[in-house]
C-alpha cells in the first residue's frame, strides 16, 4: 500500500519523528545547542520524554475514506497502510521504550561515551522493533529492519512478493513464500537457469515403444516395422497377419510369419518367384525312380513311370510308342491298323470349354475323306471333338474335372477313299491313345 498524505491541524498532536541516520559527536554540536542542552531543567526535560512517548493518532478512524476503492486501512506506528481486502497484517508487538533513569545529553541512537556520543547498537541490545521473521541491521543513530527475500516491506510488514505476476517462467510458475518456482508441461525440463523449459528427448530416456521411437517437440512417436501395426495403445507394435487379408496372397498356401509372411507351394511344385508354384519335372531333374524299361512322364505335382512296350495283342510293337496291328491277323480286320501311345497332363478345375489336344493326320492317301471320334474312354462325356479339316481336329474338355484323375481315350481318325471303291466300300483307321492326367491343383 501507499500511504496517502494526510492533513492536521496545529491543535493535533505531533506523531513521534523517525530516527535519522545521522552521525552526531560532541565535536560537531554547533556552540549554541550544546550551551541549550546544558540549560535544560529538569522539567523540560521530562517534558520532553513526556512529548515523545505520547500517544500516536490513528488515521484510519480519524481520516474519512482513508483508502479507496476496493482498499482497506491498516493503522499502524507512524501513518496507516492501504492494502486489498483480503490481505491480513500481524501487526508487530510494540516494545515501549522506557526511558533510561540518568538523563541522555546525545541524540537519540546514541549515548554518551566520556566526552562523545557514539552509536548504539540496538540490534546487538535487542533494543528493536523487528519481526521474527526479519533482520536487523544497525546504523548511525537507528536501524533498519531488513526482509527476507522473496518480500518487500510495507510499513513495518513484510509483503511477500508474487514474483509469478512478472512471467518469470516460460511455462507454468507456482507463487510460494518468499519464493517462487518454475514449472514446465509434460515433454519438457528446466533449463539451467530454471525458469526456461528444453524439450525432453524421450526416445533417449525410455520411450516405451515397442520398436521404433520418433522425439517431436514436447511429446514422442511410436512407429512400427514393415509387418506390424500400432496398437491402441499407441506404444506397441502386433503382427499383422497378411494371410487373413486375402487368399490370393500366394498360389497356394499363405504362412505368416513375425512381421511378414511367405508362400508355400505342395510336394512336386516349386516356388516361382515369391508367391506363384511352379511344377517340378522330375523327369528331367533326374528325381524319380523309373526302370530303363519305363519311360519318365512328367505330369502336374508328379510324374508317372510307363513301360516302353505298351502293344496289346493283335498289335505289335514296331517302334517308340507305335504299334501296328499286321493285316494277316483275322484279329486286325475291326482294329485301328496303328496305335500312337501319347501322353499329357491337365490342371484341375479348367476352365471349359477348352482346346487342350490337337489331332494332325502324318499321312492321306489322294482323294481320301477323314472323320475323327473318340473311339473309346470317355464314358461321362467329359470330351468332345471338333474336326478343323480333313486332316486335323481338336480334342476339347467339355466340363470342368478335378484330380488328381487319369483318362485313357482312344482318339480315332477313319478314312473312306472313293477311289479305291473297286475293292469294295475301301475303309481304314488309325488311333492315338492319349492318356490324360489331371493334377490335383488348380495350378
Amino acid at each position: 500500500g501507499i500511504e496517502p498524505p494526510t492533513s492536521r491541524s496545529e491543535d493535533d498532536p505531533l506523531p513521534p519523528e523517525p530516527r535519522s541516520p545521522t552521525v552526531v559527536s560532541a565535536m560537531t554540536l554547533a556552540p549554541a545547542a550544546a550551551w541549550l542542552m546544558t540549560a535544560v531543567t529538569l522539567t523540560t526535560m521530562m517534558s520532553l520524554w513526556s512529548l515523545i512517548f505520547r500517544s500516536y493518532i490513528n488515521e484510519c478512524e480519524t481520516i474519512p475514506d482513508a483508502c479507496k476503492g476496493e482498499m482497506k486501512c491498516f493503522n499502524h506506528y507512524g501513518g496507516y497502510l492501504c492494502l486489498p481486502r483480503s490481505a491480513s497484517v500481524i501487526p508487530a508487538a510494540e516494545t515501549p521504550i522506557a526511558p533510561t533513569e540518568a538523563l541522555n545529553p546525545c541524540p537519540m541512537g546514541y549515548e554518551p561515551h566520556r566526552d562523545s556520543c557514539v552509536d548504539v547498537d540496538e540490534c546487538e541490545r535487542d533494543e528493536h522493533d523487528c519481526q521474527p521473521s526479519q533482520q536487523c541491521i544497525n546504523t548511525l543513530g537507528s536501524f533498519t529492519c531488513q526482509c527476507p527475500d522473496g518480500y518487500r516491506k510495507v510499513g513495518t510488514e513484510c509483503i511477500d512478493i508474487d514474483e509469478c505476476r512478472y512471467r518469470y517462467c516460460q511455462h507454468r510458475c507456482v507463487n510460494v513464500p518468499g519464493s517462487f518456482a518454475c514449472q514446465c508441461e509434460p515433454g519438457f525440463q528446466l533449463a539451467g537457469n530454471n525458469r526456461s523449459c528444453v524439450d525432453v528427448n524421450e526416445c533417449e530416456m525410455g520411450a516405451p515403444c515397442s520398436q521404433r521411437c520418433y522425439n517431436t517437440y514436447g511429446t514422442f512417436l511410436c512407429r512400427c516395422e514393415q509387418g506390424y501395426e500400432l496398437g491402441p495403445d499407441g506404444f506397441t507394435c502386433k503382427d499383422i497377419d497378411e494371410c487373413s487379408y486375402s487368399s490370393y496372397q500366394c498360389q497356394f498356401q499363405c504362412v505368416n510369419e513375425p512381421g511378414k509372411f511367405s508362400c508355400v507351394c505342395p510336394e512336386g511344385y516349386q516356388l516361382l518367384g515369391t508367391r506363384m508354384c511352379q511344377d517340378i519335372n522330375e523327369c528331367e531333374t533326374g528325381e524319380h525312380q523309373c526302370t530303363d524299361s519305363q519311360t519318365c512322364v512328367n505330369i502336374h505335382g508328379r510324374y508317372q513311370c510307363v513301360d516302353n512296350n505298351r502293344c496289346q495283342d493283335p498289335h505289335v510293337q514296331v517302334s517308340d510308342n507305335l504299334c501296328v496291328c499286321p493285316v494277316n491277323k483275322p484279329a486286325c480286320r475291326d482294329a485301328p491298323f496303328s496305335i500312337v501311345h501319347r501322353y499329357m497332363s491337365i490342371t484341375s478345375e479348367r476352365s471349359v470349354p477348352s482346346d487342350i489336344f490337337q489331332i494332325q493326320a502324318t499321312s492321306v492317301s489322294a482323294g481320301a475323306y477323314n472323320t475323327f471320334r473318340i473311339r473309346s474312354g470317355d464314358d461321362n462325356g467329359d470330351f468332345y471333338i471338333r474336326q478343323i479339316n480333313n486332316i486335323s481336329a481338336m480334342l476339347v474338355l467339355a466340363r470342368a474335372v478335378s484330380g488328381p484323375r487319369e483318362y485313357t481315350l482312344d482318339l480315332e481318325m477313319v478314312s473312306v477313299n472313293p477311289l479305291l471303291s473297286y475293292q469294295g466300300n475301301y475303309q481304314t483307321s488309325s488311333a492315338l491313345r492319349l492318356s490324360i492326367y489331371v493334377g490335383q491343383y488348380t495350378f
